[in-house]
Parts: structure tokens; sequence; C-alpha cells
């Protein structure tokens, strides 16, 4: 990752043009920063909006895509390691088929499960339009709340890159944890 100083230089000079393509890889900083850069007069707080919102929604087409079309050139032995393997898959469209707007918004608003989500769906088959409606409908309240955060308190750029960083590491843990105990509850049921 490029230093948080520099990202910002980077942005203070090059503008808006150069926030997109970073948003997509570092959504939630850069949208923080960015806002900041228009509370001081840089450019305008709804051009930041509509960029970030748009580059967060490119960057989720592009994990869909990897799921999606990628599968298809991981070597076979790599999906059998990673037991992606037809039964599963077929497991994984009817999931996606079902409660794959539910999923999406839980990937969405956690972040920490984020790419893993978007991923699925992809692997899923999900269809595209559904996928991309549904992570836009998401990705607005997400963002916009991410750019008031930057716009009133953007200074502290680098105290909130460490918060979001150890409140992504802790809700991750917690996922992993309650999947964990969901896992095996359910395997004694059924077991």
């Amino acid at each position: 990752m490029i230093g948080l100083e520099t990202l910002t230089a980077l942005m203070a000079k090059h503008g808006l043009a150069v926030i997109a393509p970073i948003a997509v890889l570092e959504g939630p900083i850069v949208t923080v920063i960015a806002a900041w850069l228009a509370s001081q007069n840089l450019f305008s707080v709804w051009s930041v909006s509509v960029i970030v919102i748009l580059a967060d929604v490119v960057g989720d087409v592009g994990l869909y895509s990897l799921g999606r079309w990628g599968l298809n050139r991981m070597p076979k032995r790599w999906r059998d390691k990673l037991g992606l393997n037809r039964a599963r898959l077929v497991s994984a469209g009817r999931h996606f088929q079902n409660k794959g707007v539910k999923t999406l918004l839980f990937g969405k608003w956690t972040h920490s499960a984020g790419a893993p989500v978007l991923v699925a769906a992809g692997v899923a088959r999900m269809n595209i339009w559904l996928f991309t409606l549904t992570n836009l409908i998401a990705t607005i309240p997400k963002s916009l709340a991410f750019v008031a955060l930057g716009y009133w308190l953007g200074s502290y750029y680098g105290k909130i890159d460490s918060w979001l960083t150890k409140g992504s590491i802790i809700l991750l843990v917690l996922i992993l944890f309650g999947a964990t105990i969901w896992f095996f509850r359910r395997k004694r049921q059924h077991g």
C-alpha cells in the first residue's frame, strides 16, 4: 500500500483523476482523504462521492469477474485443494439464488468479509445485473458515511486508517469465530 502522506499528496496534486483508480483498491481510506481534501476546497464533495461510489462498484465487479471467469483458468488440482468441486459449486449457486442479496449486503457492510463474498458470488454465477444493483445499493450509504467522516474528521486520516484496520481485523475474527460455532453446531445436528 502507498503511504497515506504520499497518497494525500498525489490526490491533492493530480485531483479526481487519481482518486478513481486508487479508490478501486483502497476504498474507505481513499474516500476519507478525498473528502477531507474536498473540505479544503480542492474538489467538490459531490464529485468525490460519485467517483468513490463508482470506483467501489467497479472493484466489486472485478472481484465478481475473478470468481466467475478466473475459476476456469485455475488448474484443476488447485480447485480441488480449495474444495471447489462440482457439488460445492452447485450448492454455492443455490445459496446465491436464494440468499444472494442478503449475503452480498453482509459482505459489503462488514467490509472484512467483502472480497470473499464478492468472489463467491462470481463463482456461484449470480446474475450480474442483480449483483451490480445490490452492490450499488449497499455502496451508496457506506461510501457516503465515509465521505461524511472524511469531510468532518479527515484531518485525522492516520488515526481513522488505524481504526479501520483494527475494526476490520476484530470483525473478521468475530465472523470466523461465529462461522466456526455455526459449522460445528450444524455438523453435530446432522452428524
